[in-house]
């Protein structure tokens, strides 16, 4: 038996335009479907799916807002490509934070991680791991290659 889950992130009003960003961030994603609760309303429901990952947004008056206690986690294949994200999510009013951690216009977190982080972080010699640990907490986007060098010391 399956069970559909998807989180949902509650909007107070902008919550169609920000699927809508979300989707052009990355492939295999789609706007699923809106309801609107009569033609001429704005949006209430847009299901929408990030790499296949289904997610959904309430879009009500702003009652809530959003905080790093939950946050878009997407892994990136290479340097190039956790560049392009940061720079489009951190873009028209997002902001940088540290470890890999930022925030979009629409106030939501995302982590941008490199796959290479993972596996430098469980380096097989403590003092490596120790030194690519120490230079991740020194920086807000991820940089592999700064990594690569703090675990060769």
């Amino acid at each position: 038996m399956s069970i559909p889950i998807r989180t949902c992130f509650w909007f107070g009003g902008n919550g169609l335009e920000a699927a809508e960003f979300y989707v052009s961030l990355l492939p295999d994603s789609r706007i699923e479907h809106v309801f609107r609760p009569a033609p001429e309303a704005p949006p209430l429901v847009i299901g929408f799916s990030l790499a296949g990952v289904p997610y959904q947004i309430l879009n009500a008056e702003p009652r809530f807002t959003h905080s790093e206690a939950v946050s878009i986690v997407v892994t990136t294949p290479d340097q190039a490509e956790t560049d392009r994200l940061w720079e489009a999510i951190t873009a028209n009013g997002g902001s940088a934070s540290q470890c890999g951690w930022c925030k979009d216009r629409f106030g939501v977190s995302w982590q941008i991680i490199p796959e290479a982080l993972p596996g430098l972080l469980s380096h097989p010699d403590a003092d490596a791991r120790q030194r690519v640990f120490t230079a991740m907490l020194a920086m807000q986007k991820i940089d592999v290659a700064m990594l690569e060098a703090a675990a060769r010391g």
